[in-house]
């Protein structure tokens, strides 16, 4: 059965730029992380784990996409799908990480105004 409310959630969502550049940082087991400002989410796996870190002067910066201010409901399906499949239908790299209420896109700084595009085309809202 397909609850049809929740899935053109999915499709016009309202992805809003957060400030500043971030970096990717493999975790080691058994490290603790600062808990500051500049961390923007931790990810915990087998690995280790990764960090999403905010380094407005890095080299290889990321930008962050928030879908999150016009909350989702847990089990609408399909919400992170209808992102990242026209990033990578174009070609656009992304590293995500889910909170509560939305969800968190990085994509590669040089590849920002690229994103906007293909996501706006998708059926989608940027701004910031």
């Amino acid at each position: 059965m397909c609850d049809d409310a929740l899935v053109s959630v999915a499709d016009h969502q309202t992805l809003r730029v957060l400030e500043g550049r971030y970096v990717l940082e493999r975790m080691a087991p058994d490290v603790e992380v600062a808990r500051d400002g500049e961390v923007l989410a931790v990810v915990r796996g087998p690995d280790g784990g990764a960090c999403m870190r905010r380094q407005d002067a890095a080299d290889d910066a990321w930008v962050a996409l928030w879908n999150g201010d016009e909350a989702h409901p847990p089990n609408a399906t399909g919400m992170l799908a209808a992102i990242v499949a026209p990033l990578a239908a174009g070609n656009v790299p992304v590293w995500v990480a889910a909170s509560f209420d939305g969800d968190i896109v990085l994509i590669p700084v040089d590849q920002v105004d690229q994103a906007s595009e293909l996501l706006r085309r998708a059926g989608h809202r940027v701004i910031g």
